[in-house]
């Protein structure tokens, strides 16, 4: 099993690696280092992903379909949420039709699984869900990144597809996004940026999403300050916690506890 210290979810599958930059919040993305490490330590799909660009890593645009790793989650016998491509991107523009369709035929023959899906391409998602793919699992839930309020139409955009359950992760959240509209969206992540070059999150910014979420009844789920703290200051990821507004946030769609006991 992929193991993960990510805290919405239990493992993570990545039947495909390389990605390419599409907006602000892709810039310190973890997978790209990441990726150069893999690489380092001879993992054949992550080869040649990346370039450095000053003494940054990032994608090179080369986008790779893993089909050895199609068949992982038939081996995970016990319920698991799973992080769909969490090193990339499984509506990126050079993933084909037909793997994204094989992608599906896993996660529909392992139901006693909930996959998490997500994407910065919402739109290349609606299309394929709805005149492609043409069903709605139980299982599968479809997300969007959103950042600041540059890219806040993506959850227009995901609120076009069919889903089980809808999610916006606000991760990293680098701006405000003001009075986005989550109406049809059960779930939202939020969370401020780590590493070295961490951009600061503001306490405001969380309140909107927050606010919002309060209105149309979406689950919200705080993962993290980052690397700025409440106080603007700059500490460690793990110093700087989890805890806003007096306590700890993990709220999940409110579908997922009883379906994971049942398939228990």
């Amino acid at each position: 099993m992929a193991e993960t210290q990510i805290e919405w979810t239990d493992a993570t599958w990545n039947p495909v690696a390389g990605c390419s930059i599409v907006s602000a919040g892709c810039t310190n993305c973890y997978a790209m280092e990441m990726a150069r490490r893999l690489q380092a330590m001879n993992v054949k799909k992550y080869k040649g992903l990346t370039r450095r660009s000053g003494k940054r890593t990032i994608w090179n645009g080369i986008v790779r379909e893993d089909h050895s790793a199609l068949q992982i989650p038939l081996s995970w016998k016990k319920p698991k949420k799973i992080f769909v491509n969490s090193m990339s991107d499984l509506f990126h523009e050079e993933v084909s039709n037909a793997f994204i369709e094989a992608v599906w035929g896993i996660m529909r023959a392992t139901p006693h699984h909930h996959y998490q899906i997500l994407t910065k391409r919402p739109e290349r998602m609606s299309e394929l869900v709805r005149d492609r793919i043409g069903e709605v699992l139980p299982n599968v839930w479809l997300g969007t990144s959103v950042e600041n309020s540059a890219v806040t139409g993506r959850v227009d955009e995901l609120r076009t597809v069919p889903a089980a359950i809808r999610f916006v992760s606000f991760e990293p959240l680098i701006g405000p996004v003001g009075n986005v509209d989550l109406s049809e969206i059960d779930w939202a992540i939020v969370g401020g940026e780590s590493g070295r070059s961490a951009r600061p999150i503001r306490e405001e910014w969380i309140d909107e999403i927050y606010d919002q979420c309060s209105r149309f009844d979406t689950a919200f789920f705080f993962k993290q300050w980052g690397t700025w703290g409440k106080d603007n200051k700059r500490r460690s990821k793990k110093a700087n916690g989890r805890v806003y507004r007096g306590r700890v946030w993990d709220e999940m769609p409110a579908s997922l506890q009883g379906s994971m006991v049942e398939a228990e």
